[in-house]
């Protein structure tokens, strides 16, 4: 457990310490969105980091584990961060944080045959997850006045045709080395070990590793 607390509490650190990163730079405006939660809009200017432009949406999805079944529902205030790159590109930045709350059936773990991971998980355990996905939007033409109302705009595809058009292309989906991502899942109180998902690259370039679980057998 102390190591539990000690990962996610790292964790946050490097939430709060990127955000602070990509958002070197000057106030925007706020969007006046209820489901921003107060975040600002808009683009930045800030020394050499190019534009800067920030959104956050109310998120309800599944999440999968190693053997490729959901796990667990997620409830997340996901964020999107986008910094104008000099050669023109876009580095994207997903930022989660939330709640999960555990499906019945495999564990997240229980495929991965490279730690000490478990088998099953039951329904109904309740924890908290915090991570990121970062990666190069190309192509397409970047809108930082474009709108997208619905709870659908927290998934990627949607928020990429929106912002960037449908000529789009987002390194992290597709055979690239290019990204990064790092999540961890914890469940305090309930005799259960923490999860993380961490990797770098996308496609046939993936390399993913897993550490820990969520299961109780």
């Amino acid at each position: 457990m102390r190591k539990l607390i000690t990962m996610l509490t790292l964790m946050l650190g490097v939430f709060a310490l990127s955000a602070t990163a990509f958002a070197h730079g000057g106030p925007g405006d706020n969007d006046g969105r209820g489901d921003h939660d107060g975040h600002k809009k808009g683009h930045k200017h800030g020394h050499k980091h190019g534009h800067f432009f920030k959104r956050t949406f109310t998120v309800t999805t599944t999440d999968g584990g190693s053997c490729g079944a959901d796990w667990a529902t997620d409830v997340v205030k996901r964020t999107y961060v986008v910094k104008k790159n000099r050669d023109g590109s876009y580095t994207l930045t997903r930022f989660d944080r939330g709640q999960f709350t555990t499906l019945a059936g495999v564990s997240p773990g229980a495929c991965d045959t490279t730690g000490d991971h478990g088998h099953t998980i039951r329904a109904g355990i309740q924890g908290r997850l915090i991570g990121f996905i970062r990666g190069t939007v190309t192509g397409g033409t970047f809108d930082k006045n474009a709108t997208c109302t619905g709870p659908e705009c927290g998934f990627r595809d949607v928020f990429l045709k929106t912002f960037f058009g449908p000529t789009a292309q987002y390194s992290c989906d597709t055979n690239s080395s290019d990204c990064k991502f790092n999540f961890i899942y914890g469940a305090r109180d309930q005799g259960l070990l923490h999860w993380q998902d961490k990797g770098t690259g996308a496609g046939t370039m993936l390399n993913e590793e897993f550490n820990g679980d969520i299961a109780d057998a």
